[in-house]
Parts: structure tokens; C-alpha cells; sequence
């Protein structure tokens, strides 16, 4: 299997400058590359953040977000190209585009979408135009063009290609009147993980990411999908989630598949982590989740 290589995408043009640009700091802080073994792949610099409501599309920073996809875009690319799989460090949720965007150029691929949130959101239901709150929306062509359509290639995955899993927002993201999910796209809410094991539930995630005619699938984590009281330090906190042997079964499932083709980490925020433990359990569940590609597992 492909070696890892680290990319870190410390973007905050999707929500704010709270924090979660530090994750790639904190991470590798905390000895993630070498205890994946990976090579240090570069930085992707976001431009400089506005707090301004952008009044044709309703989203904050979007020809921001446009233009780091592309370059994010790049990045990843050379890393698949150079032969290795990448493991991108964000930076908020928007960072999803760019890496789909990658891939989006070399074909059809799925995604596996690990979120304690849906991030469904249509721009007039956001409340404040985050596009961390939108990107698997823009990402299945739900949005402004400028988002949606990037390089003439949009949508940058098709609903039947994704699995929704771990989410636990159905009632809040229904009463703040987000667009709902639709039908083709699989969905495997926290109730349905619990029903099953997480084991057995991220396998059928697989095998339906296999069924269609993509060529593999990219992983997608935001660490809001972990349990709210093992992992608080995030921007948006909800009760409830999955344990941390629970997310390290779905990674190590997911990731020891071969049509895996690369990693994102989301919206891990350092400030609310002073001591640093969460920083370093967060780099024990990614390294034993990637244990099959690495031989490492602690």
C-alpha cells in the first residue's frame, strides 16, 4: 500500500479564525508523521480571511474557497502522483472540496463522510454563510455555481458515491430548515452505528461505496463525529458521538480497503486543548486507524 504523505491545509475561509487552522501544528506537534511513518508533503495557505457575508451567493469567503480548492487540488495530486497516499490536515470542512476536486479530475470517486453534522446546508439556512456547514451540499452540486461547478467538473462526486455516517444533527439541522439529504445518498446516522456495531456498519458502508462504478473513495473526518465528551475541543458541540475504539474500528476498516485513496482531518481546535492530550489521542486513533498502511498500530 501507498506510504503517507502529510499535507496540511490550515483553511478557515469555510468558518472563522478560531482555532482549527493550528490543527496541522498541534497534530504534527504531537508526532503524527513519524508515528504514521509519512513523509512531509508541504503547506497550502489559505488567503486572508474576511468576515464578510458575500451578498451574491450568501457564503462567507467564497472566491476564497474557490481558488484554495484548486490549489489544494494540486497538492494532492502530486502527492497520488509522486505515489503516496495523503492524509490532508485542515483547516475547517471546506477543505473537502479541494481534495475532491483532485480526484474529481481523474475520474469518478466516492466518499466516505465521517461528521458528527450532515453540513447540508443550503446558504439562506446558514446562519451565518459558513461554507463548513455546506460543503457535502456544494460538493453533490447543491449551491452557488461558483462552489459547485469548480473547473467545469461539478458535481465533484454523485449522491449514490457517498455514505453519510456517525452524523447526530437530524433534529437541529431540520429545525434550522437545512435542505434535506436526498434519497440516493446513503445515510448511516449514530442510532443506525449503534444498531449494527461499528464494525459491521462501516463495512456495509464500503461495500456500497464499492457497488457503483467509482474508481475508490476518499475519506472525509471531522472530529465532531467522536463522543462531545471525549472530544470538546470543536467549534460546534453536540452530545453524544462515537467512542474513540469505535472511530478507530471504522478507520482501520475504511482505510485498509485498497480503493481508499486518501484522508482528510477537520475542525480539531488546539486553543481548547491546552495541555495537548487531546492532540495526542486524536494522533493514536488516526495511527491505529491507518494501522493496515502504516504496520503501526498504537
Amino acid at each position: 500500500m501507498r506510504k503517507p504523505a502529510v499535507i496540511e491545509a490550515p483553511s478557515v475561509l469555510g468558518l472563522r479564525p478560531s482555532g482549527v487552522q493550528d490543527l496541522p501544528a498541534a497534530l504534527l506537534g504531537a508526532g503524527l508523521a513519524e508515528r504514521l511513518g509519512a513523509v512531509r508533503a508541504g503547506r497550502v495557505e489559505a488567503a486572508a480571511y474576511d468576515p464578510r457575508r458575500d451578498e451574491s451567493t450568501g457564503i462567507l469567503n467564497p472566491l476564497g474557497i474557490a481558488r484554495y480548492a484548486l490549489a489544494l487540488a494540486d497538492a494532492v495530486g502530486s502527492v497520488l502522483d509522486g505515489g503516496f497516499f495523503p492524509v490532508v490536515l485542515g483547516g475547517d470542512c471546506s477543505i473537502l472540496l479541494g481534495n475532491l476536486l483532485c480526484l474529481r479530475r481523474r475520474g469518478r470517486y466516492g466518499l466516505l463522510f465521517l461528521d458528527g453534522h450532515t453540513d447540508f446546508y443550503q446558504p439562506a439556512a446558514e446562519p451565518t454563510g459558513e461554507a463548513a456547514s455546506m460543503e457535502l451540499a456544494l460538493a453533490t452540486g447543491r449551491g452557488p455555481r461558483l462552489l459547485t461547478d469548480l473547473e467545469g467538473r461539478g458535481p465533484l462526486v454523485r449522491d449514490e458515491d457517498v455514505v453519510a455516517f456517525g452524523f447526530r444533527d437530524a433534529g437541529e439541522s431540520a429545525g434550522a430548515g437545512m435542505q434535506p439529504l436526498p434519497p440516493g445518498l446513503l445515510t448511516v446516522d449514530l442510532e443506525g452505528v449503534r444498531a449494527v456495531g461499528a464494525g459491521a456498519a462501516a463495512r456495509r458502508a464500503i461495500e456500497r461505496l464499492g457497488d457503483g462504478g467509482s474508481a475508490g473513495f476518499w475519506v472525509h473526518l471531522d472530529v465532531d463525529v467522536l463522543d462531545d465528551a471525549l472530544m470538546p475541543a470543536v467549534d460546534y458541540r453536540i452530545p453524544g458521538g462515537l467512542t474513540w475504539p469505535e472511530l478507530e474500528s471504522v478507520l482501520r476498516i475504511a482505510l485498509a480497503d485498497e480503493r481508499a485513496v486518501g484522508l482528510d482531518v477537520t475542525i480539531f481546535n488546539p486553543r481548547l486543548d491546552p495541555d495537548g492530550t487531546l492532540a495526542a489521542r486524536l494522533c493514536t486513533c488516526l495511527c491505529r486507524g491507518m494501522s493496515a498502511r502504516t504496520g503501526q498500530g498504537s
